[in-house]
């Protein structure tokens, strides 16, 4: 019988190999793959978003202390950039209500809203969250953003929705009030200056709440009973802000509520190509602004991977934690030269993105297409939008983001975690947002090592004549007189190597007759230097009291350190047991 070699084939470059091409473009697994089918989603999710965008664009850019067209320069190159970089196919990339607010909070302290060199210093922003964003990325430190954690994050958004609300009073209403990041002193201005009120500016403003609130929650229903496909329903709900610019504009248009009702409008807003644009090298500017640019970059791509993920696993598809870090710095790094400002993923745009119909990143390139053309032709149209229709849209947008629901859930399940929400949501009105977001962090950590520092412990016996072992106080089990077997649910680390020590030292104590004790490190998946050397104190401790210690059901890449650091030699092989049952059957245990 002879052996064939088989024919060595000539290599085939494939985009979606591992390590190739497509691994650092990710358009190209879409683009070699196009089908002509996708082509119909893209087109109308390109344009149903870019429909929802173009309002937004503007509000948020307003809300960031920036002119409008600053929004829509924001939505062009970043998005033609993330679709060809990004490893979700549905995500919407653009200015957010959350980023905005914090634009605003780190500028607005080094120059004053409406400047030149504010407008320069957002540009800086933008450049510094791409660079760590980018950064981040390429040294794969993505894990990074855990330390947001979820309550953390949900009191964070919260707070800062009811903050961003109070920041468009003003609009709304059509009084001046004095810009301020502060709840407390936004509340007391609103009050102060309540008696100005523009009762013109007011109801338009309330109206637009009012359509916008329909095409929210009712408008869906209607077009249900009327049979009309669940792929339509979404995208046309979301219409909502398009319908209320039109009518505002029309309204102050026709009836000229400019001039004689001194409703205030956006103005001229200049058509042309975004500029080209240049951030300060300063490195005193960069260094006043890098705590907005981190807070920026963990919590823009928190919000933005959260969606994209939610998203992808609908699809069955993957996203790349990395990669999105490394689209989202360089789509900043596209708006910081082109006049626009830091941006990320947006979850309501997203959602009908998906909705109506996205495939590949061709849909975001469409909706940069389209605002491009809006940029250079139809910004016109808005000369005679009332600003109130702009605060409206950011007042329902960020409506949904206070989270109660959340809050009750947490509370239920771990009041820990709920105190870190609590106190970030109590930092952020209080204190201010950047400051909130850290007390938020700092509060999850402490309470983390505070959590982690008493493990849980359970003295466990044997359940019948099994090889099962479990804990004394929940099961009916056998245990032995002589001998107490220990299962320590933690890896064990500075913080909590003296409890484990003290707990340990006390039921020896306050059982005489145990002759050894047997350790269950199941659950332990690290043990540090400092547990390490508590480990080797007990043992002698124990020792020096007549107590033999043993160690069960450890690790494997746990006990490779214990072996090479000498500590497996020092305290004899034999006392070390691959499981619990055979620790008892060593020990006269299991009779």
């Amino acid at each position: 019988m002879t052996t064939l070699n088989p024919v060595k084939k000539p290599a085939v470059w494939r985009s979606d190999a591992a390590g190739g091409p497509a691994r650092y473009f990710p358009f190209l697994k879409w683009l070699l793959h196009y089908q002509r089918q996708d082509l119909v989603g893209d087109l109308l999710a390109g344009l149903i978003v870019t429909i929802m965008l173009v309002p937004q664009a503007m509000a948020y850019a307003l809300l960031a202390g920036l002119p409008p067209e600053v929004g829509l320069y924001a939505s062009i190159v970043p998005l033609i950039i993330y679709g060809l970089l990004g490893t979700s196919r549905t995500l919407a990339v653009g200015p957010v209500a959350i980023v905005s607010l914090l634009v605003a909070t780190g500028v607005a302290p080094l120059a004053e809203q409406g400047s030149a060199l504010y407008i320069q210093l957002a540009l800086t922003l933008a450049l510094l969250v791409g660079l760590i964003q980018f950064l981040m990325g390429v040294v794969k430190l993505g894990f990074l953003v855990n330390f947001l954690s979820h309550p953390v994050l949900a009191g964070f958004t919260s707070a800062a929705a009811i903050v961003i609300g109070f920041s468009q009073l003003k609009h709304l209403l059509g009084i001046s009030m004095p810009r301020s990041e502060n709840f407390i002193e936004q509340v007391l201005a609103a009050v102060e200056h309540a008696p100005e009120t523009n009762g013109i500016t007011m109801a338009i403003g309330l109206a637009s709440i009012a359509i916008l609130f329909y095409f929210k929650n009712g408008l869906g229903r209607l077009l249900r009973r009327a049979g009309l496909a669940e792929s339509l329903v979404v995208p046309l709900t979301k219409t909502g802000p398009l319908v209320v610019v039109l009518l505002g504009t029309l309204a102050v248009l026709l009836l000229g509520l400019d001039k004689t009702a001194g409703v205030k409008i956006v103005g001229d807003v200049p058509a042309g190509l975004p500029p080209l644009s240049l951030p300060s090298i300063s490195p005193g500017i960069w260094l006043a602004l890098l705590p907005a640019a981190l807070t920026i970059s963990f919590v823009g791509f928190m919000e933005s991977i959260s969606v994209a993920k939610s998203l992808a696993s609908k699809r069955r598809q993957k996203i790349e934690s990395n990669q999105e870090l490394i689209a989202l710095g360089v789509a900043n790094l596209g708006a910081t030269f082109t006049g626009g400002y830091p941006v990320t993923g947006g979850f309501s745009r997203s959602v009908v993105n998906f909705a109506a119909g996205a495939n590949t990143g061709l849909a975001s390139i469409i909706t940069a297409l389209l605002i491009l053309l809006t940029v250079i032709f139809l910004t016109p149209l808005f000369f005679f939008l009332p600003q109130t229709v702009l605060a409206a849209i950011i007042l329902v947008a960020v409506a949904g983001l206070i989270d109660v629901k959340t809050f009750k859930h947490v509370w239920k399940y771990n009041r820990a975690d709920a105190v870190s929400l609590l106190a970030t949501f109590g930092a952020v009105l209080l204190v201010g947002v950047e400051t909130g977001i850290l007390v938020g962090v700092a509060a999850a950590i402490l309470l983390f090592i505070w959590r982690t520092s008493r493990p849980h412990m359970a003295v466990v016996g044997r359940i019948g004549q099994t090889e099962t072992y479990r804990n004394v106080l929940r099961h009916p089990v056998q245990t032995c007189p002589h001998v107490i077997a220990v299962r320590v649910d933690q890896s064990l680390y500075f913080a909590n190597t003296k409890y484990l020590e003290d707990s340990i030292l006390q039921m020896v104590a306050d059982r005489p007759e145990v002759k050894h004790v047997v350790l269950i490190g199941i659950a332990v998946n690290f043990i540090d230097a400092s547990a390490l050397e508590t480990l080797e104190s007990l043992i002698h401790e124990l020792r020096d009291a007549g107590v033999d210690f043993y160690l069960a059901d450890i690790k494997g890449p746990v006990m490779d350190r214990l072996k090479t650091i000498g500590f497996v030699e020092a305290v004899g092989t034999d006392h070390f047991f691959l499981s619990t049952h055979e620790a008892m059957v060593a020990l006269n245990c299991t009779n």
